[in-house]
Formats: C-alpha cells, structure tokens, sequence
C-alpha cells in the first residue's frame, strides 16, 4: 500500500503520521520504519474490507484478533509477534495524542516465540575465518586485504553488518585507538579497535585508492569500505563474503555477520570483561540482551565448574 493510499480515511492517516513520527520523532532506523508501515498497512487494508474505509476507532480488541489469526495463517509465532508490536506501538501513540481513551491492543496475548540461541564460534575457528581471506583463490589482492580488514572488524568490534558499512573515514581514531559507530535508532557510541583490526585497516587505506569506477575514476570520498565501482560496500556484499570466507576457514556456508557479534561478545565474557562493559559495546539498551548473546556452552560452565568449585572433587589427593 502506497502512502497516497493509506491517506483516504481516517485510520489510513493516523497510520501515515505515525510512520513519520518513527521515522523524524524517534529517528528509528530505515528496516524499523519500512517494517512498521508495511505492518500497519495490513492492518488498514484489513479494517477497511467491511465499509471501504475506517476510522480509527473502529478497531476494537475483537477485530484485531480477528486480523490477527488470519495472518497466524501460515505465518511463523515470529512474526505475528512482530505484528502484534508494531500495532501496540501504534495504538500507544494514539493514546499519547488524546486520539483514544485506550488501546484495544493492551490486552492481547504475544505469541510465545522459541528464541533460537545464537551461533558462536569458538576462538580457533573465529581465528582461521580471520585468517580466510589471505587463503582465497578469488578476488584480487586489494580485495584480499579489503576483507581481511571488516572480518577483523566485525569479530574484533563486534559491529552489527548495517554499522559497519556505515562507517566513514573520519569514524576511525587509530590516535585512541577507536570508532565512532552509528547503531540503532542512531544512536552514537564509541567502541574499541584492536591492534588486529588496526594493523588490518591500515594496510587496507594503503590500497584503497585502488576502488574506484573503471571508467570515471570516481570514489566516495566518506565511505571507509569500498567496492570494486568506488561505492560504498553494501550490506548485502559484506553479507556474501562473510558467507564465503565462513566456508573457506571455517566450512560455515551459512556464516553471517550477526555470528561474529555473537562470538566477539561471548569470547569476552569468557576472558572476564563485565556484562555492562560488553552492553556497551555491542550497543544494546537491554541488559537481557546482552546476556541473551553472551551465552556459555554448557561444556564450558562444567569445566570453569571443575576447576573453580570447592565441592568439585572428593578433596582427596591420589
């Protein structure tokens, strides 16, 4: 639904104000925005079948189970969640404004989601998809370097994929030794750069120049990733090298960004580091996030046990 459409009736506008206000107010980012409309403009098409229209009172606690079950149809628990927030969020909002004495959304039950736990890997094979790229019989040797630089990235800072290919040259302080990252709902922080990634950086600025268009010679000039046309490296192209060394050192396929994250943040917890400390970096607003991606393997957690634990062992020496 386009937003020329959503703005016939009255429910359709309450809904086009609202995305603005995610998107200009709360500053959430592009994936939250596009997700939200597409969402509530379910929820518009769906309340508009009965008159051709609707208002946005005409949304009661019963039609939107209703909606709600037709789009369970199918559907994973995952997202019918996803769903059933992004209209509680809505209606919130209505409330805030005086459009509504209430939400009809308060007392619906969420779908229980079965959170999947998150890939880690251990550190030697984090180590050998670190070391993947000089191993690769593709690309060539600037690329090599290229990628060698965000893997170190990614794993050492533990960067969401969207952050670092939103960095720029002037994010990096190898004077304090730093990046100054832009999260969610663009939000700034300040997150740590390791000798590796350094060392790696540099040697990838050495080459940089070499990324530029074929036939203009254009660069973007901001931009710290580059790719082979001098364009900002893209989301998806991190995604598909990632994926690709993931095979080659670690005969992971289906590796993605988010594992590195994973991994960086649990080998941290791991040497130490404090679950705040770790909040902070990885730039989540929750601390159960936080624990949620710092998960110790059960194999783990015996071994500290046996080592650690007074009544570990019979206290007789043989």
């Amino acid at each position: 639904m386009t937003p020329a459409d959503l703005e016939t009736d009255d429910l359709g506008r309450a809904v086009s104000a609202y995305v603005r206000h995610l998107a200009v107010e709360r500053r959430a980012s592009p994936h939250t925005v596009d997700a939200y409309q597409r969402d509530l403009s379910e929820l518009v098409g769906f309340s508009r079948r009965p008159r051709g229209s609707a208002h946005v009172r005409d949304v009661s606690k019963l039609s939107l189970r209703t909606f709600l079950g037709e789009v369970a149809a199918g559907k994973t628990a995952g997202t019918v969640a996803r769903k059933l927030a992004a209209i509680r969020s809505f209606f919130r909002y209505l409330v805030r404004l005086g459009k509504i004495d209430e939400s009809p959304a308060e007392l619906l039950a969420t779908p229980k989601v079965r959170r999947r736990l998150p890939v880690v890997l251990s550190a030697e094979t984090a180590a050998e998809v670190m070391d993947a790229p000089r191993e690769s019989p593709v690309g060539t040797d600037a690329a090599r370097i290229r990628d060698a630089a965000l893997l170190e990235l990614l794993y050492g800072s533990g960067l969401r994929v969207s952050e670092l290919a939103g960095l720029d040259l002037a994010d990096l302080s190898f004077e304090s030794a730093s990046l100054r990252v832009l999260g969610k709902g663009r939000k700034e922080r300040v997150v740590p750069l390791g000798e590796r990634a350094a060392l790696a950086i540099r040697r990838y600025l050495e080459v940089r120049p070499t990324f530029h268009h074929p036939k203009t010679g254009e660069q973007d000039p901001r931009a710290l990733f580059l790719g082979h046309r001098g364009r900002r490296l893209g989301v998806r192209s991190i995604q598909a090298f990632v994926r690709r060394y993931g095979a080659l050192g670690a005969g992971r396929p289906d590796l993605h960004p988010h594992a590195l994250r994973h991994s960086c943040a649990t080998h941290m917890l791991e040497g130490g580091a404090d679950l705040r400390a770790i909040q902070e970096m990885l730039g989540h607003s929750s601390l159960s996030t936080t624990q949620r991606y710092t998960h110790l393997s059960l194999d783990q957690l015996l071994d500290v046990y046996d080592r650690s634990h007074p009544l570990a062992h019979d206290g007789h020496d043989d």
